[in-house]
This record gives structure tokens, sequence and C-alpha cells, in this order.
């Protein structure tokens, strides 16, 4: 079955890149969550995406002056400070609180959300019996040389996660490389398709799994690479249509800011007249 992978958590109701959203995600029936993982000028490993923080926070109100510099320059503590939801309920990215999809006092909750640290994410991961897959993102400068690898390994050890709770992915494929030697126990998945006006680089097909961006792929590519043994995911597929044709194709995996639409998809399945079925 192809595997539903929850975006930044379930970000389409909840705050991407939060606590609240990998509870929304799991809720949704997502076999595992991705989020990002970034470092603060303290050397914190927290969960974010952006290199900025003005986009999902209060950070103009928090820190005016400082609004446009790149979470890199923020420690632990400033972080923390930020509301990383309620821009969630002002904008509604995806239309779902217009749509319905949010009561009152899920709205509520998205209100004051924090940014989380890495390791209260692996907590949640571990306790929830759930899985995680942690992208290891470029980080801008000062912490542009922080050693990455070594220190997310370190905290993944410090909270206790099994190694098949937890995998890696990065464009930055020597990363992945490093953590091949260091831990081969560690999945690890080559992400590709970063410039979405370039072919796909697959390389020589180095690593068992890639995530590929859906709109660069075409299904032939889907077949051969599949018989060529590789596994692959597709981000970011958020129609309903995408995902059947996706699924049909046999993806291992789809990376989707939908998981509670992507759960729903693959409840059913397709009979001999087209018509679908509960599975």
């Amino acid at each position: 079955m192809t595997l539903n992978i929850a975006h930044r958590g379930a970000r389409s109701i909840a705050p991407e890149n939060t606590l609240l959203a990998a509870q929304r995600g799991f809720e949704a029936g997502a076999d595992l969550w991705e989020t990002d993982l970034a470092v603060t000028r303290d050397e914190q490993l927290i969960l974010f995406h952006d290199d900025l923080l003005v986009r999902t926070t209060d950070v103009p109100q928090r820190f005016p002056d400082r609004a446009q510099d790149p979470f890199t320059t923020f420690d632990l503590a400033e972080i923390r400070s930020l509301d990383a939801g309620s821009w969630f309920v002002e904008t509604d990215p995806h239309g779902q609180i217009a749509a319905g999809a949010l009561s009152e006092a899920d709205r509520r909750a998205c209100r004051g959300e924090k940014i989380p640290t890495l390791e209260e994410a692996l907590v949640f991961t571990r306790d929830a019996n759930w899985r995680l897959n942690l992208e290891l993102k470029k980080l801008p400068d000062p912490m542009a040389a922080f050693p990455v690898v070594p220190q997310v390994l370190a905290m993944i050890d410090r909270v206790g996660l099994n190694p098949d709770q937890v995998l890696v992915s990065s464009f930055q494929h020597a990363w992945l490389e490093e953590i091949r030697e260091r831990r081969p126990s560690l999945e690890i998945q080559a992400l590709i398709g970063y410039h979405t006006d370039r072919p796909l680089d697959w390389g020589d097909l180095a690593f068992a799994t890639y995530n590929a961006r859906a709109t660069l792929i075409e299904d032939e590519t889907i077949r051969q690479r599949k018989q060529d043994g590789v596994a692959i995911n597709l981000f970011t597929v958020n129609e309903a249509a995408d995902m059947r044709r996706f699924m049909a194709l046999g993806v291992d995996g789809l990376i989707t800011d939908f998981p509670q639409r992507l759960t729903k998809l693959r409840s059913t399945t397709p009979v001999g007249n087209g018509e679908e079925s509960e599975r």
C-alpha cells in the first residue's frame, strides 16, 4: 500500500511543523510525518522550514528590527517566545477553516503553538509508536557549517528512538552518505527536484529510496524506476485525482498536506467496472 506521509504534519489543518500538526497527522491516519530540521544560534535543534521566521510566526511584532533575519540568528529562548500558530488561523493557508474542517476548539488550539525542538518531536514520535521522516536542510549563515549529522544522531540516541521509527531525507546527498557510514541501520532517502524548472537528477541511483517532486516526474519514469528496484515517494501531492493516479502507478509513498484526504482514498479500492468498494 502507498504510504501516507503527512507533510510538515497535517499542515492543511494545523500550523506546519508544530506538535499540533504532528498530532493531527497521527489522528488523520498517516503512516508517518515529515518535518524539517533547523538549528538556532545557540546550537539547539528545532523544527522549522523557511530561512526566515516571518511567514509562520509573530516575529514582526516580537522582534520588529530582526523580522527579516534568518532563524539561525535567534537563540532558542527567542524562538520559543514566538507564536507559531496564530498565523494559520488568520491566513487559512489551505482553505480548510473556510471549508468548515476546523471547529472553534481546533482554531483555538492553533493559537500560541510553539516551534518545537527536535527532542520534543522525537519523544512525540516514540511515545505515539509512530514514524518520522526528518529532512536535513541546508542551514543559512551563521550556522551553515554546523555539524548536522552527528548532532542529529546523538539526539536520536538520547531519546532512545528505535531505528525503524525514524528516517532521514535530504537534498544534501553528502549528508546521507555520512549517515550511511556512521549509522548504516538508519534509513536514508534522497530528495530530488529542488528546482522546479529542471529535470529530475537521479544520479547513479546510489540510494534505495528517492523522494521526487511530483510535478517533474513522468509515468514512464515511475515504471522504469520501479523496475530498477528503486522506491519512490512523491512530494507534494494534494489533489485526489493525483493521489489516485500515483497510487495506481505503484509509488511507495505520497507526501501530502492532506493526509486526511489520502486516508479516505486508501480506504477504497477500484473494482472491475471502475466503481469503488470499501476495503
